[in-house]
């Protein structure tokens, strides 16, 4: 089974910044991708960004190209969220996320760490 850990929520002022560090346990797999949704308030899940582990490729809500970046560490098998120039509307409980057969289908969710962002 896999365990993921998140941490580095918290509350910013709009234009700042947080990163987010998702830690991930146990079994392996081959093709995975890990990723990262956002739930906002009275709004459903949001999708924010995912990285192939193997080719290293991402890809990115349009809501936050070119502000956040998410990147892995191999050797810690963590993935990590730099968030820049945060606005309230990002405001939401963010939840790491492993498509074990990178499919698109997150099968694996962390525990979700806030980040509220004020105006």
């Amino acid at each position: 089974q896999v365990q993921l850990v998140e941490s580095g929520g918290g509350l910013v002022q709009a234009g700042g910044s947080l990163r987010l560090s998702c830690a991930a346990s146990g079994r392996t797999f081959s093709n995975y991708a890990m990723g990262w949704f956002r739930q906002a308030p009275g709004k459903g899940r949001e999708f924010v960004a995912t990285l192939r582990w193997s080719s290293g490729s991402t890809s990115y809500a349009d809501s936050v190209k070119g502000r956040f970046t998410i990147s892995k560490d191999n050797a810690k098998n963590t993935v990590s969220l730099q968030m820049n120039s945060l606005k309230p509307e990002d405001t939401a409980v963010y939840y790491c996320t492993l498509d074990h057969r990178g499919n698109g289908e997150y099968d694996y969710w962390g525990q979700g760490t806030q980040v509220t962002v004020s105006s």
